[in-house]
């Protein structure tokens, strides 16, 4: 299949124009300049003029469309799937909860085994709880919360089939460091659900720990006189940090101002989205808690906020057209910077020859034409 007359966003984030090819699910030729060859394809498809950007990447996110990636089946995981290719995000990395150790066992194991060739490509695994701080818990359960312990997520690793990329923690828990030390090597370590002063964390940081999960929600306020896990996140180039732009988690201002200190570079734009996404307001669960959504917002009965009801998507575009973020800039953190996190840059997260072909035509109102799994239009 050829796709012809779009701006194609490339590796050096930014636009040219030029066509593409696809064959057998992976980009096979990308060739710039307006004077394109004519293949003479029968499938040729004009863009049009359209946006022709990666597909995204959602690194952490927990259910949409009346499902949540807790309910440990692959019926949810296929039906979250679908949803999310129909909005442009090709790529997902569901998150889990803080749930009982039983439950969390059914996760991983269901995941280890789901296979499908429809909907975004499952391609990891974000294991957020149990091993936080009960004080910063959020909308996660209390009662089951754990100490890091190495050799139980190695078992739960191994029931994934190895599809856990990040595991978050609070490094000022008992065991924290210890942990750190013993899967740094193995997993992308986050700081998340935390108490943690700026020692601790730089601490976290220096013994391997390499990413912040969602920036802002759930740790302590940056203070100019005690500037927490989100100062030592700064301080450590190594460091990427999720950031929600739903408009409801984070101000504007505040986006800006972290994009600024960090690097876009840095930043990787996630959704935190949970099962009423997709769909329309009212009472829905995360984590066996009752949630409850108007509009963009999604709270526990005490106000606490629990997720998001918006897409990445709808989170890179808000991005851009109310907080003033560059498109560029918008979607590599919404594409090269989550795929080279989780380490599947090789295989996705940009438009490039021999990568696979998850593609989305976005108009010149950022909204979504078509979209491509794997060469396969959605």
């Amino acid at each position: 299949m050829v796709i012809k007359n779009v701006q194609i966003f490339g590796e050096d984030k930014s636009f040219a124009p030029g066509q593409l090819e696809m064959k057998d699910g992976i980009f096979t030729k990308v060739t710039l300049g307006t004077e394109t060859e004519d293949t003479g394809s029968a499938d040729a498809v004009d863009g049009e003029g359209c946006f022709a950007i990666p597909g995204l990447v959602d690194i952490h996110f927990h259910g949409c469309m009346g499902d949540d990636f807790c309910d440990g089946t692959e019926e949810a995981i296929a039906n979250m799937a679908a949803y999310e290719a129909s909005v442009g995000v090709t790529s997902i990395c569901p998150a889990s909860m803080t749930v009982s150790e039983e439950e969390i066992h059914n996760v991983m194991k269901t995941a280890g085994n789901y296979q499908s060739e429809k909907g975004a490509r499952l391609v990891g695994i974000n294991m957020e709880g149990p091993f936080i701080n009960v004080k910063k818990k959020g909308a996660q359960a209390a009662e089951h919360i754990k100490p890091c312990n190495a050799e139980l997520f190695r078992r739960f690793q191994e029931e994934a089939h190895g599809l856990i990329k990040l595991v978050d923690i609070a490094p000022e828990t008992d065991g924290a460091m210890e942990f750190i030390d013993a899967v740094k090597d193995e997993v992308v370590v986050s700081i998340a659900h935390t108490m943690a002063d700026y020692d601790t964390a730089m601490e976290a940081f220096e013994r391997g720990a390499s990413h912040a999960t969602h920036l802002y929600n759930a740790m302590p306020p940056l203070n100019h006189r005690e500037p927490g896990v989100i100062g030592a996140a700064r301080d450590t180039e190594k460091c990427h940090a999720e950031i929600i732009c739903d408009g409801v988690h984070i101000h504007p201002a505040v986006v800006r101002a972290t994009f600024e200190m960090f690097g876009a570079e840095r930043m990787i734009l996630i959704s935190d989205s949970m099962r009423a996404t997709g769909l329309t307001d009212g009472q829905y669960t995360l984590g066996g808690q009752d949630v409850f959504v108007k509009g963009p917002k999604a709270t526990l009965a005490d106000g606490t906020i629990a997720g998001s009801a918006t897409n990445l998507m709808d989170c890179m575009k808000v991005a851009v057209k109310e907080m003033g973020i560059p498109l560029e800039d918008a979607i590599a953190c919404a594409t090269m910077n989550p795929a080279r996190e989780i380490g599947i840059y090789d295989t996705c997260g940009s438009i490039a020859e021999g990568k696979y072909a998850d593609l989305v035509l976005l108009d010149k109102n950022l909204d979504v034409r078509a979209v491509y799994v794997g060469g396969k239009k959605q």
